[in-house]
């Protein structure tokens, strides 16, 4: 009777690892407003709404400022294999699966680098942004037909504000 239980037990355990062994989920990286740097630009990635995120194959997890630079990045690094790419949802700054959130674009969104696109875990989050402002809503498989071309009016803006801010902060 011992050799019934343990023999399964031992089958449970095996079945156990068997399921286990399967594709791990791929968790994103906390951001670290102190040093990471968008991948693509540079700039310091601040813990947002806007924070992006891709993870290699070799788990090395790359950051992003901007859904934007992501896409530029992801464009010149065809070649990287990805295991998974997040982005934040804009109200609970939720981080999010890029194949599960939806999208609003608008020219008049403001994002960090000015590429105007924003991310909702909900559809019905997305819609009632445009219900409220103004946009289009857009899938994951439309980011990649998307042509993420900055909005150089915004760009100038941004670069004055941040301009303005350096200089109040230096005029103690």
């Amino acid at each position: 009777m011992k050799w019934k239980g343990l023999f399964i037990t031992i089958v449970a355990a095996l079945l156990l690892t068997v399921v286990g062994c399967g594709k791990k989920e791929v968790k994103p990286v906390a951001i670290d407003e102190k040093t990471d740097k968008c991948a693509n630009c540079n700039m310091a990635v601040t813990n947002d709404q806007f924070g992006t995120e891709v993870i290699l194959e070799n788990g090395k997890s790359l950051k992003f400022d901007d859904l934007g630079c992501m896409y530029k990045w992801m464009d010149k690094n065809k070649n990287e294999k990805l295991q998974a790419k997040f982005v934040r949802d804009f109200n609970t700054k939720e981080w999010v699966e890029v194949e599960k959130a939806t999208y609003v674009y608008d020219k008049d969104i403001k994002t960090p680098m000015a590429y105007n696109v924003i991310s909702f875990k909900d559809k019905k989050d997305a819609e009632s942004f445009i219900s409220k402002n103004r946009g289009e809503v857009l899938a994951a498989k439309d980011l990649e037909k998307h042509e993420w071309k900055k909005n150089m009016d915004m760009m100038m803006k941004i670069k004055e504000e941040n301009g303005k801010k350096k200089d109040m902060n230096h005029s103690h």
